[in-house]
Formats: C-alpha cells, sequence, structure tokens
C-alpha cells in the first residue's frame, strides 16, 4: 500500500551540514530564503536505508571499506530489472560521484587540444570539467521548439573535426528534465560510431521518470554502441543519498576500462565510503517501492506548480519535464533584466533558485527550481511568487 503522506512531512534541515539549508549564506549571503535549489530532497529517505546504515553505524568500527560481491550484485540486479540491460561485475568501477566520475573518463580518453561536444544549456561542472584537461566545449546548443527542447543533430555533426574524441551527454537532461526518446539517443550512436566517438551517458537523473516517458539507457542500444559508451550512474539523486558519497562507471570495453583505472589509480582513488556501499545496497535491493512512491509525489507538485503558473501567473512559463525533479522556469515574461530577476527572486520574494545562466548562454532568464519536497512548501513558494508578481504588475 502506497504512503505517498510520507513525503508530506517537513523535515528541519538547519544546523546539520546540509549544503542546501546551512550553505546558504556562503552563497547568497543571507540566511532568510526558502532554497529550491541545489539538487537533493528534503524528503527522509526510506526506512531500509536508514535501518541499514544506523546497523553499520552501531558497530563503532569505520575503518576501509570494500565492494563485496553483494554489492556489485545489487548493481547487476538493479541495472538488469530496472533496465533491462545485464552488466557484468567486471564492467563495474566504484567512484565517489558522477562529477569525479566524468572527470576520470576525459583524463583518461583525451589531452589538451581535443575537444567535447556538449547539449547545451548544459549541466555547469561539465563546462569545468571540459576545460581543466585543457580540452574546448565543443557547444551543441538544444533547440526550443513548441516549449520541447530537441538537439539539433546536423549542429553536432557539423562541430566535429579531427580533435573530437567525445559526445557527453546527460540522460535524462539536466537542468531541463528531458527524457531522451530511442530513436534520439540512436542518432546519437549513429554519429558517435560514424567518427569514432566515445559517448558518455551521465545517467544519474534515471529513475525518476514520469508517465507518458521511458528512459533508455545508452549501452542498451546496440552490441556496437555497449563496447564505445561508458554509463555513469549513481542512486544518490533517486533515494536522496548524495551526503553518502557513492556512484559507479559501467565501462564494458575492456581496453577502455583500464584506461580510466590507470587514471583513478593516478589520483589514488582506492576504497570507497562505507556508507555509500551500505545505502546502495539498501536502496537498489529493498527500496523500489520508495523510489515509485516518491515519483508519484514529484510527478504531483510538478502537475500542480505548472497548473498554478498558467492560472495565476502566465508571466512564468515551466518547460514541462519528462524526469527528474528539476523544473526549468522561463521568467522572460517578467520583462526583468538578469540583475532585475535575481534582486526580485531573493529580496522581493525571499526565494533561492539556481540562476539559469550558469547553465549556458542560452539559460539566461531561467532558473531552475527543485521540486522536491513537501508540497505545503512548494504552496509557500508559489505563494511569494504570486505576490512578488502582483507587485511588478502594479508598478
Amino acid at each position: 500500500m502506497k504512503r505517498l503522506n510520507r513525503f508530506d512531512k517537513l523535515v528541519d534541515r538547519k544546523n546539520t551540514n546540509t549544503e542546501k539549508w546551512d550553505g546558504m549564506k556562503a552563497k547568497y549571503n543571507r540566511e532568510d530564503l526558502l532554497p529550491l535549489w541545489i539538487a537533493d530532497m528534503d524528503f527522509e529517505v526510506a526506512e531500509e536505508i536508514s535501518k541499514r546504515v544506523e546497523e553499520r553505524a552501531k558497530h563503532n568500527v569505520y575503518g576501509y571499506a570494500y565492494c563485496t560481491d553483494e554489492y556489485y550484485n545489487s548493481i547487476i540486479n538493479w541495472m538488469e530489472r530496472k533496465h533491462d540491460w545485464k552488466v557484468e561485475k567486471d564492467w563495474i568501477m566504484y567512484t565517489p560521484g558522477v562529477i569525479s566520475a566524468v572527470s576520470f573518463v576525459i583524463d583518461g580518453l583525451t589531452k589538451p587540444g581535443d575537444n567535447i561536444i556538449l547539449q547545451t544549456p548544459a549541466y555547469d561542472p561539465f563546462y569545468s570539467i571540459i576545460e581543466d584537461h585543457g580540452c574546448e566545449v565543443k557547444d551543441n546548443p538544444l533547440i526550443l521548439k513548441d516549449e520541447r527542447y530537441e538537439i539539433d543533430f546536423e549542429d553536432m555533426e557539423n562541430k566535429i573535426d579531427e580533435n573530437t574524441k567525445i559526445i557527453l551527454i546527460c540522460s535524462p537532461h539536466n537542468p531541463l528534465g528531458r527524457v531522451w526518446t530511442k530513436e534520439e539517443l540512436e542518432k546519437i550512436s549513429e554519429i558517435a560510431l560514424k567518427y569514432n566517438l566515445m559517448v558518455i551517458s551521465d545517467e544519474i537523473h534515471s529513475e525518476i521518470i514520469f508517465d507518458g516517458h521511458k528512459h533508455t539507457t545508452f549501452a542498451t542500444l546496440s552490441k556496437e554502441m555497449e563496447n564505445n559508451c561508458i554509463i555513469c550512474t549513481s542512486p544518490t539523486k533517486a533515494f536522496n543519498i548524495a551526503g553518502l558519497q557513492v556512484a559507479n562507471l559501467i565501462i564494458a570495453n575492456e581496453e577502455i576500462r583500464n584506461n580510466v583505472q590507470k587514471i583513478i589509480d593516478k589520483n589514488h582513488f582506492i576504497r570507497p565510503s562505507i556508507f555509500g556501499v551500505e545505502s546502495l545496497m539498501a536502496a537498489y535491493d529493498e527500496s523500489e517501492y520508495w523510489l515509485e512512491e516518491v515519483t508519484e509525489y514529484i510527478e504531483t507538485n510538478k502537475n500542480y506548480f505548472i497548473d498554478y503558473l498558467k492560472k495565476n501567473i502566465p508571466e512564468i512559463n515551466v518547460v514541462e519535464p519528462g524526469g527528474s525533479y528539476l523544473l526549468w522556469t522561463d521568467f522572460s515574461g517578467l520583462n526583468l533584466n538578469l540583475d532585475e530577476l535575481n534582486t526580485f527572486l531573493t529580496d522581493d520574494c525571499k526565494l533561492a533558485f539556481i540562476d539559469g545562466q550558469i547553465f549556458g548562454k542560452k539559460g539566461e532568464l531561467f532558473q531552475r527550481i527543485n521540486i522536491a519536497c513537501p508540497k505545503s512548501r512548494l504552496e509557500e513558494v508559489l505563494r511569494r511568487l504570486d505576490e512578488g508578481v502582483k507587485t511588478l504588475r502594479e508598478k
């Protein structure tokens, strides 16, 4: 029996060393904002995860951790059950997070002067990771057509040259929440194989998918593609355990895997987090019911938020996502410039979102809003926006 009301609970996260709440002063230079910025949930985790972490904590010895067969089997079973992909143990490589995983891969597969294709607007750390390794971002801007973002495949192919080594995709896309269709992914695959490019697919948001949409794991497109891509995955977004530091690279190609392993070894990253290992097993093996419930709750939040804006604040428009808990929201209808918009949100509405310009040039006057919170908090967000916009209209 579903218990969606569990997510109505308002959890006080202040003074728990949490970035979303306690880090507001460092980011916004104030502490009186309602934070819907960084991508974690304000929900308590599944009871099975709490129980397993608490039991491990009671052991009172927190030495070096080890990924046992149970850990690998949890991933193998999850990927086959949820994503119809048969993964072998040797393909799985533990990392502390997807961002570090992408960094390891780029370090292992490129040299300074190479370039990487990236669909923009894009998750902001991707830019710095690419550039920090001496590579160039080849911007492949997404096209907003009929309130839906589409990939410009002609532009993608035109951007490829002799220095292009990788196509980096986010699937589903962050910050847009766009769930790519199988046909779209197949077109990326065709281009990658045609030009002998590796595909890195960041699939950290792939577990929260709304009705009418289906996530396709990139490696399942073909055996040839399985051997020519790298999947980055983690339970942290879906099960709200980002603070426990656990993610995995899944690489079928042995040569590529060995190259990446050399970089991991060079950085002396050897052992996993004790609680990350425990939480992954509890999430994948015992908490699927919780994931189904939280996805339904978030989709209800999404529908409520969008419907409210359409009826009451039509100047603000959400590009409706197919998954994740992030809303890519267009504030250009308020006729404010960028500085005015940010002042309006923080000073007038006392809200903390993510400024869309950090995701790329086309993100200006957009905001990324995290709706993984109790509905009552979302109602307060909309009340503040409503009051703020009414004041603007009167000016």
